[in-house]
């Protein structure tokens, strides 16, 4: 049974899970956030042109039954399809917003990767003392230390 529970913590320490548990949450705030610009802000917006709240938008398949005195006996059958518009908006900005983002850091990741790659090439470039050039000083060191009669 120890083993079992050391097995779980090493596999909750790993940094993936770690990462997804971190994404699950900022993503369940993020949804908040669209789904309040998509009701509270476009869809307005989307209504005023039209007319109506499209999140209320129904069709009547089976009209309510009432009374003479206007009591509902039987409710009306209705295919709501406003809220499931509502949750294609939500889905589409959520999409996108996504898109967005994913596609700004590959972007950006490709920038730093070739501005890297360009620091390294000019490194690369950079011109050394050549082979011949550094075994001609040593041999010139070499001709010092050994005759005397260069010494002054």
């Amino acid at each position: 049974m120890h083993k079992f529970f050391r097995e779980f913590r090493d596999f909750i320490q790993r940094g993936n899970v770690l990462d997804l548990a971190t994404g699950i949450i900022i993503g369940g705030a993020f949804n908040k956030i669209v789904t309040s610009l998509v009701n509270d802000i476009l869809m307005p917006l989307i209504g005023l042109l039209g007319g109506r709240n499209i999140s209320e938008a129904t069709l009547v398949l089976v009209p309510a039954v009432t009374n003479a005195e206007g009591e509902i006996l039987e409710s009306a059958v209705t295919l709501n399809y406003g809220a499931f518009l509502q949750s294609i908006i939500d889905f589409l900005i959520v999409a996108l917003t996504i898109f967005l983002i994913i596609k700004t850091a590959i972007s950006f990741r490709k920038r730093i990767d070739a501005f890297r790659k360009k620091e390294e090439e000019k490194k690369e470039e950079e011109p050394g003392p050549k082979a011949e050039e550094l075994l001609m000083e040593i041999r010139d060191l070499l001709k010092k230390e050994n005759d005397p009669k260069e010494e002054i």
